[in-house]
């Protein structure tokens, strides 16, 4: 692609004439960054937008699983393994993942993503089976009466097909449907949503040393030319969630590049997933070491997200983040874009 136009969005005020809604939500915009890997970038009014660029980035997003993504909602991380970066496997009990879990929702959750294989940096990979055991029984405990629905956090096709069977409703995929090849043709076979994010390389070795040319610029191309590959597939870009990968083969510069050029994801004509809590750039800004203690960081960044209007944010402290979002929304135009 030769120009890419990232929109700013904004809330506050009565909407001038001519404002376009940003993907059918609360935000809209009057102007827009235009962007090229040649040129400087230079705001243009959106009368220089062109249509086929207008219509993806207006255009209102289709429900997944049941929730309207014409506001933000907060997607509670449910980590079941020994080694999460996180919390150090404080929920390897099923017990204790489904009382989190029911938690998170009672919080402001609207949706709770359930995993069972640790994706830090460095991590291995772990056998289907393995991450069965650790998913299927909280998935099943929590299935039916939860209140929200439930994301399968997985690369692998047994693991979705046992999480579906359980109850789970979407699937999140770290690898963008890539690390298993039969994944999509599941997805596609069962209509399901698919969260689907951008690494540079796997988990293992992705923070070796990464590069990019241009960071904003070459994640939206390889997520563009993903969701095509899907539809491809017979999973309609209605039904795909796009997420940028914040830490996942990124340095500071580049998660903080890809954060402030957050709307540009729109242009995709997909719902925007951002899942920032508690890593590592949060600690490097603040001097945090313990991912736990970086809570307050966390909060900021699904606030400035919102505010470039993702309709996902996957978090670690959901009460404190659903708090700030209520709270900002308050202070804007009332409740209209927070569930």
């Amino acid at each position: 692609m030769s120009e890419y136009f990232r929109p700013l969005p904004q809330r506050d005020g009565p909407r001038p004439e001519g404002a376009v809604p940003l993907a059918g939500g609360a935000l809209w915009f009057v102007e827009a960054v235009r962007l090229a890997r040649a040129a400087a970038p230079r705001r243009v009014p959106v009368s220089e937008v062109p249509r086929d660029w207008l219509d993806r980035l207006s255009a209102p997003r289709a429900q997944v699983a049941g929730l309207p993504m014409d506001r933000a909602h907060v997607m509670g991380i449910v980590n079941v393994t020994p080694d999460s970066f996180s919390d150090g496997g404080r929920l390897r009990d099923a017990d204790a993942a489904v009382a989190d879990a029911r938690a998170m929702v009672a919080a402001g959750a609207a949706i709770v993503d359930i995993g069972g294989e640790s994706t830090r940096p460095g991590a291995e990979t772990v056998p289907d089976d393995l991450e069965i055991a650790r998913t299927h029984p909280v998935i099943a405990a929590l299935a039916g009466d939860l209140g929200a629905p439930i994301s399968i956090d997985t690369r692998k096709r047994a693991v979705a097909e046992a999480a579906v069977a359980a109850g789970a409703a979407i699937v999140n995929d770290v690898s963008g449907l890539t690390h298993d090849p039969t994944l999509a043709a599941f997805v596609a076979e069962h209509d399901l949503p698919a969260c689907v994010m951008h690494a540079q390389g796997d988990p293992k070795t992705m923070q070796d040393d990464p590069r990019y040319d241009d960071v904003l610029l070459d994640v939206y191309d390889w997520l563009e030319t993903r969701v095509e590959a899907l539809e491809a597939q017979g999973i309609p870009r209605a039904r795909i969630l796009v997420d940028p990968g914040i830490g996942f083969g990124k340095t500071k510069a580049h998660n903080l590049a890809l954060l402030a050029g957050a709307s540009l994801f729109h242009g995709l004509g997909c719902a925007v997933l951002i899942g920032a809590s508690r890593k590592r750039f949060i600690g490097t800004i603040t001097g945090t070491e313990r991912p736990a203690d970086r809570m307050a960081g966390s909060v900021a960044v699904a606030l400035a997200a919102a505010a470039q209007g993702v309709q996902v944010l996957r978090v670690h402290d959901v009460p404190e983040t659903v708090q700030a979002l209520r709270v900002r929304a308050a202070l804007g135009e009332g409740d209209s874009d927070v569930a």
